[in-house]
């Protein structure tokens, strides 16, 4: 059977480290060693829209020395899923909502990747292919009303095989919600056929929070996944990742913001970006984030304006950096916890 358009993209995925350190004037040895630690793929459409190495496309994407670089401010695991997960591929943060990890591959390997660890190796794989104790353990659990489907990502499993795990989930009782995480409508929109929008159109509510960065991203090809989501009824949310070198200024943001909502996707999370090793040159000040955000009011509609959000360390809790949260800012700034608690969260040092 021939490849459809989409499964080709990811056949043509540059996957080299040496062919990409000579399109873009890479070190070779650099590109080398960051790539046998950390999965590197990128598609054609992704690779597309990269200008220059140290572009806001190329940034996400291309190997940087500075992955390997050790800060002991940064963990491997640095929500604690390990912790949180009561059987293999699913993780239990919250009462009522779980994450089941239903893929371990991605389309383009971002390189500030919460899970870098393990999206794209053998062991997520191992988890990813058998999904039947994470879906028994959620049936034993009537607490459980929300269930985020994430990896990896979902849109990447076939057809087939995501409408048999949708089926599984609708047919549990107690489960209400059904999310997926996916940055396919970015770096691989040709997955999204009208096939996959009449597939995601039998399980509503369905809703899908996708992950732009940058309004480069916000292509035509990105655009026409978009419409197809939203016109089989799936409901779309934004979740970016605030980056240093990306998308830290207000016009950026003022133009992704915008451009989301033209795409009938609400910008749902600004997320200051998780503590996760390999990826401490992405990081923002909190103090700079607050700002960004005070520079969007008022110029911005509201309905344009996402929830600046931290995800604590540990596994306490996403918190809105919002005045009843931040106890202090600094380099060691104290945040209280969605129960009260206050702790300590490593601040970018100052420039």
């Amino acid at each position: 059977m021939p490849r459809s358009l989409w499964q080709q993209q990811l056949a043509d995925s540059l996957r080299e480290p040496a062919a990409l350190a000579r399109r873009f004037g890479l070190d070779p040895a650099m590109a080398a060693a960051v790539a046998a630690r950390y999965p590197l793929a990128i598609t054609p459409h992704y690779l597309a829209l990269i200008e220059h190495r140290d572009d806001p496309i190329g940034r996400q994407c291309l190997p940087d020395a500075r992955e390997l670089a050790t800060d002991p401010t940064l963990r491997e695991d640095p929500l604690a899923e390990a912790r949180h997960a009561p059987v293999p591929g699913l993780i239990h943060r919250y009462p009522d909502r779980v994450v089941l990890l239903a893929a371990a591959q991605c389309a383009v390997y971002c390189r500030f990747c919460t899970r870098k660890r393990q999206v794209g190796c053998p062991a997520l794989a191992s988890l990813a292919a058998d999904a039947e104790p994470a879906l028994d353990y959620i049936a034993r659990q009537p607490a459980i009303h929300d269930v985020l489907l994430s990896g990896g990502d979902p849109l990447l499993l076939e057809d087939d095989r995501l409408e048999q795990l949708l089926l599984r989930l609708r047919a549990i009782p107690h489960v209400e919600t059904i999310r997926i995480g996916s940055r396919v409508p970015v770096t691989l929109p040709q997955r999204v056929t009208p096939r996959l929008a009449a597939l995601l159109k039998k399980f509503p509510p369905l809703y899908l929070n996708t992950h732009f960065n940058h309004p480069r991203e916000l292509t035509p090809a990105a655009a026409e996944a978009c419409r197809l989501l939203a016109e089989a009824g799936v409901v779309l949310g934004n979740q970016s990742v605030l980056l240093r070198g990306v998308n830290d200024a207000a016009a950026t943001l003022t133009e992704l913001f915008r451009g989301l909502l033209r795409l009938r996707v609400r910008p749902y999370y600004l997320h200051q970006m998780d503590l996760a090793r390999g990826t401490g040159h992405f990081r923002v000040r909190l103090e700079r984030g607050q700002e960004l955000l005070r520079q969007l009011r008022g110029p911005l509609s509201g309905l344009a304006i996402p929830h600046y959000m931290v995800d604590l360390p540990g596994g306490c809790g996403k918190i809105p950096l919002t005045p009843e949260y931040v106890v202090q800012l600094g380099d060691r700034a104290l945040l209280r916890t969605p129960d009260g608690a206050v702790i300590s969260y490593a601040n970018h040092p100052r420039d």
